[in-house]
C-alpha cells in the first residue's frame, strides 16, 4: 500500500522560553523533529513531508539536506488545518500517517505495527494508557469497545476525564477520503481550531473501520512542550541505549552515566567508565576499554585498545592495541597504527603514526607521516604553521626524537636518526646519525610573515 508521511511541526513552542523553535532542540545530540524524519523515511514512504510555520527558516535548511518536502501553514489554526494544507502530498496515495515533529522517540516497529493494524481503507490511531492524562485527548468507546471520538481535554465532561487511554495524535488515514474530508472540520471547540482528531467522529459517522495500537511503553508518544520534558526524555533515551548496551555485551561503570549522541556499534566484552560520551558514529572493536569523562566522536577503535581518563578522539581511526591518554587529545585526520602510544598531554592532527611508535607526553603533533617504532621525546613540537600555510613533516621508521624539539616543517626525518634534545630541526635530518642544533639569539631586521598561497 502507497504511503505518504505528513510530520507537522508548525507550532511555536513558547513554553520552550527559547529562540530556538520547539523542533529543532536537540536530543541525544539529534535535534528533535530530525529523529521523526530518519524514523518516518525507513518507511520508505511515496512521499514525505513536514508541515512548518512558527520558526521554518531554522527547519527549512535541514529538509533541504535531507530532501525532505516543505508544506507551509502561514497561520496556526490547528492540526487539522495544517493537514489541510498539505492536501497536496497525498494526492496519488492510498493511505497517510501523520506524525509531530516534538514527539521524537516512536519506534519503528510501532509505527509498522499501526500501518498494518487495519486496511488501507480503515482509520488507525496510535494510543497508550496514562496514569495521569490531564492535558490528553482521551479515546471514547462504545460499550462494545469500538472508538466513537477523541475528546479533547478542555472539551471533556468528567466522565470523559477519567478515560486513562489517550490519543498519541499519530493516525494512519485513507488518503482519498482523508482529502475529501478534511475540508469538514469545523473550529466549533474551546481552542477555536480544526482538531484532526474530529476526523475520528466523521469516520464513525461514515461507518470507516477505526484500528487502535495501543503502545506500551508512553515515551513513545511523548511529546516536548518545555524544557523539563526534553530532559525526561533524553533520560529515557540514554537509559534504552545503555540496555542495548549492555544486552550487547558491554559493561558500564554506571548505566545511568553514559551519552550516547550519534550512532554507537560495539564488540564484546567492551568497558565503559563513567561519564563517557560517543557523538556521530563510532564503533568500538572487542575489548575495548575506555575511562571515565572521554569524548569520542566519529571515531572506530581497534580490538584491545585502552583509552585513558579525560581523552577527547574526533575523526579519527585507531588500530588494536593502541593505548591513549590521559589527557590526550586527537584531533580530526589522526590513524594510529597497531600497538602506537599517544600519551597524557598529547595534541595530534591530521598525522599518521606508525605500528608501535610512542609519543607519550607534553607534545604536539600536526600534519605529520610517522613511520614504526618511532620514539617522541616530551616536549616535542611540530612548527607546521607558518602563519599562512600549513606544511607536512615525515619521521622515518625507528627515529629517536629528543624532549623540547621543534620541528619546522616541511622537514624530513630520515629512518633511524636521532634528533638531540632541545633541537630546532630546519633541515632534514640524515639517517642513522645523530643531528644537534644550537641557536643564538638574534633579531631580523625587516622580516615579514608569509602570505597565504592562493
Amino acid at each position: 500500500m502507497s504511503l505518504s508521511i505528513v510530520i507537522l511541526a508548525a507550532g511555536k513552542g513558547t513554553r520552550m522560553k527559547s529562540a530556538i523553535t520547539k523542533v529543532m532542540h536537540k536530543l541525544a545530540g539529534k535535534s528533535l523533529v530530525e529523529h521523526v524524519i530518519d524514523t518516518a523515511a525507513s518507511l520508505n514512504p511515496s512521499k514525505l513531508s513536514v508541515v512548518l510555520g512558527n520558526g521554518a527558516d531554522q527547519v527549512q535548511p535541514l529538509l533541504q539536506s535531507k530532501q525532505v518536502n516543505e508544506v507551509m501553514q502561514y497561520e496556526q489554526l490547528g492540526t487539522g488545518h495544517a493537514v489541510m494544507q498539505a492536501k497536496a502530498q497525498f494526492v496519488d496515495v492510498e493511505q497517510v500517517l501523520v506524525l509531530y515533529g516534538d514527539v521524537p522517540l516512536t519506534k519503528l516497529t510501532t509505527l509498522k505495527q499501526l500501518i498494518d493494524c487495519g486496511s488501507a481503507d480503515s482509520l488507525r490511531i496510535l494510543t497508550t494508557e496514562l496514569d495521569d492524562p490531564t492535558g490528553y485527548g482521551r479515546i471514547v468507546r462504545s460499550d462494545a469497545g469500538e472508538v466513537i471520538c477523541i475528546t479533547e481535554q478542555k472539551d471533556a465532561d468528567p466522565q470523559t476525564l477519567s478515560i486513562n487511554e489517550v490519543n498519541s495524535g499519530i493516525m494512519v488515514l485513507p488518503a482519498k477520503w482523508l482529502a475529501e474530508s478534511v475540508e469538514e472540520l469545523t473550529n466549533n471547540n474551546a481552542q477555536g481550531e480544526y482538531y484532526l482528531t474530529d476526523m475520528v467522529a466523521l469516520a464513525v459517522a461514515e461507518s470507516i473501520d477505526i484500528n487502535t495500537v495501543c503502545c506500551e511503553d508512553n515515551a513513545e508518544v511523548a511529546g516536548v512542550n518545555n524544557r523539563i520534558q526534553l530532559a525526561d526524555l533524553e533520560s529515557h533515551y540514554q537509559s534504552l541505549k545503555a540496555e542495548e548496551l549492555m544486552m550487547s555485551g558491554v559493561t558500564l561503570a554506571d548505566p545511568s552515566r553514559i551519552d550516547i549522541r550519534g550512532q554507537l556499534t560495539t564488540g564484546t566484552d567492551v568497558t565503559i567508565d563513567i561519564n563517557v560520551i560517543f557523538e556521530g558514529n563510532v564503533s568500538l572493536a572487542n575489548n575495548v576499554v575506555i575511562g571515565a569523562n572521554c569524548i569520542i566522536k566519529d571515531a572506530t577503535i581497534g580490538e584491545g585498545t585502552v583509552i585513558l581518563p579525560n581523552s577527547m578522539i574526533d575523526s579519527s581511526t585507531i588500530g588494536t592495541n593502541v593505548n591513549i591518554g590521559p589527557f590526550a587529545r586527537l584531533r580530526p585526520g589522526t590513524v594510529l597504527a597497531d600497538k602506537a602510544k599517544v600519551g597524557n598531554f598529547v595534541e595530534t592532527k591530521n598525522v599518521n603514526i606508525g605500528k608501535g611508535s610512542k609519543v607519550n607526553h607534553l607534545s604536539y603533533i600536526g600534519d605529520t607521516d610517522m613511520g614504526s617504532e618511532v620514539n617522541i621525546g616530551a616536549g616535542t613540537i611540530t612548527c607546521n604553521y607558518d602563519g599562512a600555510n600549513k606544511h607536512r613533516t615525515v619521521i622515518g621508521d625507528r627515529a629517536f626524537i629528543g624532549s623540547d624539539t621543534q620541528l619546522v616543517a616541511p622537514v624530513t626525518v630520515a629512518e633511524g636518526a636521532t634528533i638531540g634534545a632541545g633541537t630546532t630541526l630546519r633541515k632534514d635530518a640524515e639517517a642513522e646519525a645523530l643531528t644537534l642544533t644550537k641557536s643564538v639569539q638574534k633579531t631580523v631586521a625587516g622580516w615579514k610573515r608569509p602570505v597565504k598561497k592562493k
